[in-house]
């Protein structure tokens, strides 16, 4: 028989979800792949009981492909609010099967086969496969640890030196919590504009931000919003993973492409759900106020209690994950490491070489989007780490 697609030969399964698997194989309490165990907001399900049991077709059958009017009408009015920039429902919206597809849609939608993107490393795993499923050639630029800061000279270097189509920027970052400053993300536009590069953004923890922190769109920064495509989704913020609604804000020429390059990935997100979510996307300002004091209220728990337990992490800037580093465990695989972390200490976490192009092996990453009972019950199991996995070397 012929070989199957060389370029997804050396594609992985996703190590985030492969470590839910050995936490439910363990019995582990799961801080790794990020998904809350609470519920989401009580509007929100008594909206959804009301859509299920409407008998009109409007509901239960294809919505409008990029979205339906009522919920693309809503998500322009919130985002305006946010972003302090017009946004038009029918021009500059696509409502897609969670962020996912719409970093999937955006690459498409911008790269040619051999194409580059510049893609800070840690990242989030789909950025890598996305370019690759595109035909693109991913250039990789580091954000340093502790800090994840990133060298300026080197970033554009990456710029100078490829030709890039693209830079795709994750702000808040997923794995490390950076929240990029308004200078940084100017010194990023200003590259966009020299080298003619468009921006991908992934801003899907874009109201879980710590003070004194703040989160800038790079679509409002000057001369950028005909040049971004801004991806986010709606599962963070309502705590409805499961739901699976994203979207993409872009020009109107760009979301044009973007329409026809979604059409044919998935032809439409949920229509019952699409409706329902109208609820949420008019919720006042007090909402998304309730949610940083919520997250806040978690880092703060449970980064305090690896201090009290003598580990050595990060202070996520935004998102929810916190980077603990092994190092003094002296494992050569932190893949190894989690998998005891789960079988003997009963705490599921994510690799940190997972998110790095970097031989990085150090780090692992946990998540806090959990009752405080289930992070108290995870900090008491880590209590018991270094009794139950040994320094080698």
């Amino acid at each position: 028989m012929k070989e199957l697609s060389n370029r997804t030969a050396t594609f992985t399964d996703s190590v985030i979800r492969r470590m839910t698997r050995i936490s439910n194989k363990y019995d582990a309490v799961n801080l790794s792949q990020g998904f809350p165990d609470f519920d989401p907001p009580a509007q929100l399900l008594n909206s959804l009981s009301t859509i299920a049991a409407d008998p009109k077709p409007l509901y239960h059958q294809y919505s409008i492909t990029w979205g339906s009017q009522a919920m693309r009408e809503a998500l322009a009015a919130k985002q305006e609010h946010f972003m302090g920039m017009p946004i038009d429902p029918n021009q500059n919206i696509v409502v897609t099967c969670g962020s996912t597809e719409a970093m999937m849609a955006a690459m498409m939608t911008v790269t040619n086969p051999g194409d580059k993107v510049v893609i800070f490393s840690p990242f989030y795993e789909n950025y890598g496969a996305d370019t690759i499923l595109s035909g693109a050639e991913p250039i990789y630029v580091p954000l340093n640890p502790p800090t994840f800061d990133f060298d300026r000279e080197a970033l554009e270097a990456a710029f100078r030196d490829n030709d890039p189509k693209a830079i795709v920027l994750c702000n808040p970052s997923n794995p490390c919590g950076k929240v990029f400053t308004r200078e940084e993300l100017t010194f990023i536009a200003d590259l966009c504009k020299k080298y003619d590069a468009y921006c991908i953004t992934d801003e899907v923890y874009e109201h879980i931000v710590y003070a004194p922190h703040e989160h800038v769109y790079m679509a409002t920064l000057p001369g950028m919003f005909e040049r971004t495509i801004s991806c986010s989704s709606l599962s963070k913020t309502y705590s409805i993973t499961g739901w699976r609604l994203g979207y993409t804000i872009a020009p109107a020429q760009i979301t044009e492409r973007i329409k026809k390059v979604h059409d044919f990935l998935t032809v439409g997100a949920a229509a019952p759900l699409q409706e329902a979510v109208v609820t949420a996307l008019n919720f006042d300002d007090s909402y998304y106020d309730e949610v940083l004091d919520l997250y806040t209220a978690k880092r703060d728990l449970f980064c305090q209690g690896l201090d009290s337990i003598g580990l050595e992490h990060n202070v996520p800037q935004g998102a929810y994950y916190v980077m603990m580093d092994i190092s003094e465990f002296g494992y050569d695989s932190d893949l190894e490491f989690c998998e005891d972390l789960a079988s003997k200490v009963g705490v599921g976490a994510v690799p940190g070489s997972s998110f790095f192009r970097e031989p990085v092996n150090h780090l692992i990453r946990f998540h806090f989007a959990k009752r405080d009972e289930t992070l108290n019950a995870a900090l008491e199991n880590l209590k018991s780490l270094r009794d139950k996995i040994k320094p080698r070397g």
